[in-house]
């Protein structure tokens, strides 16, 4: 009875057309070109690392793709009973006509040269799309990026803003604002201008949120005009060698001026809350950050407090920061639960997460889900893990436990996983 029942709800969920609202897509080469780019994602290169792979043999500058393939495949028989190998599976089942259980040394050749004749078809960006129902998906985008070159309403632009906050004192980034906005930034006033054109660059262009990744320790406190001006101009004159002080109070003031404009501009603030970066300095590429329990929400008291207008769309790292986050999407309204992010995105976490989230927070105020993938191949086996999570919960929770019919608990489910993707980020 709970397995067909859970069927039934699941089939419902499936025929859903979705809108994914954080990913990592280049959307000038948004699908694979070959299985050395799934292969590349950090979950396989960091975890093959952790098994036992040297990072020399499978980061190398040179390496060829299929030496890359030939090289990681090699090191992952102990990854067999993670979620991330699941998902390698299905793609390679569902777009390559794989048919083994195990990718292994013996047949990782076969599937490559599958993967390249798959990929070499001209429309294989619009073919995996169609397969995986996705109307849509929102971009990760570089302050300065032209935005240029792509539909816009399928590959929907979202301005990232971690440089700005955080490396401004970069001379390189300072070119970049520069050129991105054509403004001489030289102090407060000239910056608050730049940042302005950027906003209505993204606007026009049919962007539908700010985004930004933050530290455990960063607690957002408004600045002084005064204090912002003074860190600001020594940011630009010094530089790399500007005070620590300095970067804090102008990272402060950047970023509730980010949080001013997205009042301004209505536009969600989509915060990505509690990354230590380069906890492990001697992981591969983006396999060195780790989460911190020490993060608490109560450091944003002040910013939730500040803007009542604005939608803050919350992603926590941690699955014991997720119970503080619903209980703060249950008192403030301008809260969202956003996501299962990275670390918490594993079926049993994404169970004990969802369901505390179902049964405390109002059902307009959920994101279900988000694939946070670099290329398109990712959003099927992502986004049907967490339907079939989605479905158990609403079978045994909702149907079973509490008794609802079976079409009114389809009707949360499309609400969580659809609707209210376009609620928060309206177009």
């Amino acid at each position: 009875m709970s397995l067909e029942l859970r069927n039934r709800i699941l089939n419902a969920l499936h025929a859903l057309w979705i809108v994914d609202p954080h990913t990592h897509i280049n959307p000038h080469a948004p699908a694979s070109t070959s299985l050395a780019d799934l292969l590349g994602y950090h979950y396989y290169t960091e975890l093959a690392h952790s098994a036992g792979a040297p990072k020399s043999e499978i980061e190398h500058p040179e390496l060829d793709p299929r030496t890359k393939v030939q090289r990681l495949v090699q090191y992952l028989r102990p990854l067999e009973n993670t979620i991330q190998y699941s998902w390698l599976i299905e793609i390679l089942r569902t777009y390559y006509g794989f048919e083994d259980e195990l990718l292994t040394p013996e047949n990782c050749e076969a599937a490559y040269e599958s993967s390249l004749h798959q990929a070499a078809a001209p429309d294989w960006a619009e073919q995996v799309l169609h397969r995986s129902k996705l109307e849509a998906l929102f971009l990760t985008n570089d302050f300065d990026d032209p935005l240029e070159g792509w539909d816009t309403s399928r590959y929907i632009p979202c301005l990232r803003t971690d440089d700005l906050v955080f490396h401004l004192r970069t001379p390189g980034v300072q070119e970049r604002l520069r050129v991105a906005s054509g403004v001489d930034v030289a102090n407060r006033e000239s910056l608050e201008q730049a940042l302005h054109v950027l906003f209505e660059r993204f606007k026009s262009r049919g962007a539908r949120a700010c985004a930004i990744s933050l530290p455990p320790d960063f607690q957002p406190v408004l600045t002084t005009a005064g204090r912002a001006d003074t860190a600001i101009e020594n940011l630009i004159q010094f530089g790399l060698d500007a005070a620590e002080s300095d970067q804090r109070a102008a990272a402060h003031y950047l970023f509730w001026t980010l949080a001013e404009l997205c009042r301004q501009y209505q536009l969600p603030f989509d915060l990505m809350i509690g990354v230590n970066r380069g906890v492990y300095s001697a992981g591969v590429y983006q396999g060195r950050d780790l989460y911190d329990s020490r993060v608490s929400l109560i450091q944003y008291k002040q910013l939730f407090n500040a803007f009542p207008e604005v939608t803050f769309p919350v992603s926590v790292l941690a699955s014991v920061t997720s119970q503080e986050l619903a209980s703060y999407a249950w008192i403030f309204p301008n809260v969202v639960t956003n996501g299962h992010w990275w670390y918490s995105n594993t079926p049993t976490l994404i169970e004990h997460d969802l369901s505390v989230r179902l049964e405390a927070v109002p059902c307009t105020k959920q994101i279900g889900y988000y694939s946070d993938m670099y290329k398109l191949e990712f959003a099927l086996p992502k986004f049907n893990m967490y339907k079939r999570i989605l479905a158990k919960v609403l079978a045994e929770r909702y149907v079973i436990d509490r008794g609802w019919s079976e079409d009114r608990a389809i009707a949360l489910g499309q609400t969580i996983l659809k609707s209210n993707t376009a609620r928060i980020f309206p177009g």
